[in-house]
């Protein structure tokens, strides 16, 4: 059998990174709303689903073309029902344990979280078991898990008939989201299921437009060839395109203009608003550009590495501290002292230092507990 590709280490350092910033966002401190969107009007959650597609049609591209089509669509499956055990195992600590202590401790933060629990115990358990509840914190691990379960159809048209077909189609898809498509699918839904689950709780995401990120990521990590250049002439407008998002960014806040709400539409994370989706693209376009440069003169960033290479169950992780965190000392509403927070921060960081370190000890001995679990190719 051929020797397994090496690692792109940049590649991993920069998903570790993007842990790193949805883990400073998603803790309940006084450094959650200075954190988001640091580099504009675009957030640690978009790069996250987009290097994770990217990486998954690499991984799984290259996996087709080894093993064919069936031994792929077996490998998406396997992880896709992993991701949805680790959701459950969420959604248990969440409508129990968590549940009980921020009654107990009567943390708002956690109730609001948990709202609809509270509100119809039955219809939330069945509609999160069936991804349709989805709380707060606890809903991006279903939009993953829907894409990784369509991704097989999708590398198999993409390799059969080509992936314009499938890029415009994922286009309208987005662009119906922009005029509500999503409502008229959950009453769709709803009808169908019977399961009285209102829109707002389905989940921030917004899965028919996020679905164009994932599909986009997954078409260029499953090219053969490298990357193609980007054409010069792009370079200066995305330039003063990503400056001026980022200069408004931190002028104006996390609310562009306030009194004008249309500029907050087209800049909308949850459905991708069109010039949040030109900001992302020109902050892309500006990695790959420097990328090779980048490689060459940074140092290897090996914390970030280390947190990227195991993603999933550091993610698991530090939604597990987020929970306890907001059951004990509360939401970001609650008035701590600096110190406080900053302690939360170090100690939330060291135990998804530690969980990583822990999966990266079992992997190298090949000691695999479910949660690290990958599955062993086979000799033929």
């Amino acid at each position: 059998m051929p020797h397994a590709p090496q690692r792109r280490w940049e590649l991993d350092a920069l998903r570790g990174l993007m842990l790193v910033l949805m883990t400073l966002t998603h803790m309940p401190t006084m450094y959650s709303l200075p954190s988001g969107q640091p580099f504009g009007f675009v957030s640690a959650a978009e790069g996250f689903v987009f290097l994770s597609a990217f990486m998954a049609g690499r991984v799984y591209g290259r996996r087709a073309r080894r093993d064919g089509l069936p031994a792929m669509q077996t490998a998406f499956h396997e992880r896709a029902l992993k991701l949805y055990l680790c959701q459950l195992g969420l959604l248990l600590l969440a409508f129990t344990l968590i549940a009980w202590l921020g009654v107990y401790n009567r943390q708002g933060g956690v109730t609001g979280l948990l709202e609809f629990f509270f509100m119809d115990p039955q219809a939330a358990v069945v509609g999160a078991a069936l991804l349709l509840y989805n709380p707060p914190l606890l809903d991006i691990l279903p939009l993953y898990i829907v894409m990784m379960l369509v991704s097989p159809w999708l590398l198999r048209r993409g390799y059969q008939q080509g992936w314009r077909g499938l890029l415009a189609v994922s286009g309208l898809l987005w662009l119906g989201e922009q005029w509500g498509l999503g409502h008229v699918v959950h009453q769709a839904i709803e009808a169908l299921t019977g399961l009285p689950i209102p829109y707002r709780y389905t989940g921030a995401f917004h899965w028919l437009a996020w679905q164009a990120l994932w599909v986009v990521g997954l078409c260029l990590g499953a090219r053969e060839q490298p990357l193609p250049r980007v054409p010069r002439w792009m370079l200066a407008p995305a330039a003063l395109y990503a400056l001026g998002m980022f200069v408004w960014r931190h002028v104006a806040g996390q609310d562009p203009l306030p009194w004008l709400p249309a500029v907050g539409v087209l800049l909308d994370k949850w459905s991708l608003g069109p010039m949040r989706v030109l900001n992302f693209a020109s902050v892309f376009l500006l990695l790959v550009t420097i990328c090779p440069w980048l490689t060459r003169m940074l140092p290897r960033l090996e914390p970030l590495e280390l947190l990227g290479r195991h993603s999933l169950v550091v993610f698991c992780t530090h939604i597990v501290i987020a929970l306890f965190t907001l059951a004990f000392f509360g939401s970001t509403q609650v008035i701590r002292p600096w110190t406080t927070d900053v302690t939360l921060l170090l100690a939330a960081f060291a135990g998804l230092f530690a969980v990583a370190m822990l999966a990266q000890r079992h992997e190298r001995h090949g000691l695999r507990p479910w949660l690290f679990w990958r599955p062993r190719p086979q000799v033929h």
